[in-house]
């Protein structure tokens, strides 16, 4: 049981950083491939669909972790809790200029909520690889470690990411610059999914795994959810599979 709570934690944490990745990708990118404020919206069209479906992996992670690893959870918060509060902040400022950037017809609010949205991606890139680096390293528990630095090269991958979706999505003068990155969309991910694998292997699992109740739960909830989550998923690509060209309501 234990065993299935690691492949399960693994698969959610690879589903959000190759999902989600895309998304904070094309936000990192948005000054380089929208030239004015129509291709930005245009730009941003390309992952509104997504984005939010793609964040539920993350609440995914946060569950899985706190009924199945509630000794790790512990142990990451307190040793890690300077990345986790950038993180939120981060994620805040982001989803904060994606919702608000429409809400005002006005040069200096849409700026300023671009603003929002490139930081917003570039703080949730960089704490996502300074969280990957820590672990890869050695002792995440132990607090920061010089993985959190070196793992930083890290968020440009996810910058190719994103130019990968881009190139997936968008059309015209967009197209043209998301295709100046050397990226394809496929290999970033293979590359994303490495990276989490090989970090899950280094987690200090050993005696922080749930009483077999609290597994048990957690194996029960997942077999539900997951599915479903899976085909929503599914749903929302096959849905929104064309290119894009126009703006959306964001």
């Amino acid at each position: 049981m234990e065993m299935l709570a690691v492949v399960v934690l693994a698969v959610f944490t690879a589903g959000y950083v190759v999902l989600a990745g895309a998304d904070l990708g094309v936000g990192m990118l948005l000054p380089v491939l929208g030239r004015g404020p129509a291709e930005r919206r245009v730009v941003i069209a390309s992952f509104a669909p997504f984005f939010l479906g793609n964040e539920v992996w993350l609440v995914a992670v946060a569950g899985v972790m706190a009924g199945a690893f509630p000794g790790l959870e512990h142990d990451l918060l307190a040793g890690l809790f300077p990345l986790f509060a950038v993180l939120l902040v981060a994620w805040v400022v982001r989803d904060m200029g994606l919702w608000l950037r429409g809400r005002v017809d006005a040069a200096a609010w849409r700026g300023g909520c671009d603003a929002a949205i490139v930081a917003g991606s570039w703080g949730l890139a960089l704490v996502l690889a300074s969280l990957l680096g820590t672990v890869l390293a050695g002792d995440p528990a132990g607090g920061l470690n010089a993985g959190s630095v070196l793992g930083l090269p890290l968020a440009g991958v996810f910058a190719l990411h994103g130019a990968g979706f881009a190139r997936m999505r968008c059309t015209g003068a967009v197209l043209e610059r998301a295709r100046r990155f050397p990226a394809r969309y496929g290999v970033t991910a293979v590359v994303l999914a490495g990276v989490v694998a090989a970090a899950g292997a280094r987690l200090p699992l050993e005696g922080a795994a749930a009483p077999g109740t609290g597994l048990a739960v957690t194996a029960v909830m997942t077999a539900v959810l997951l599915p479903l989550l899976l085909a929503a998923q599914a749903l929302v690509w096959w849905t929104f599979r064309g290119r894009v060209d126009s703006p959306s309501y964001l």
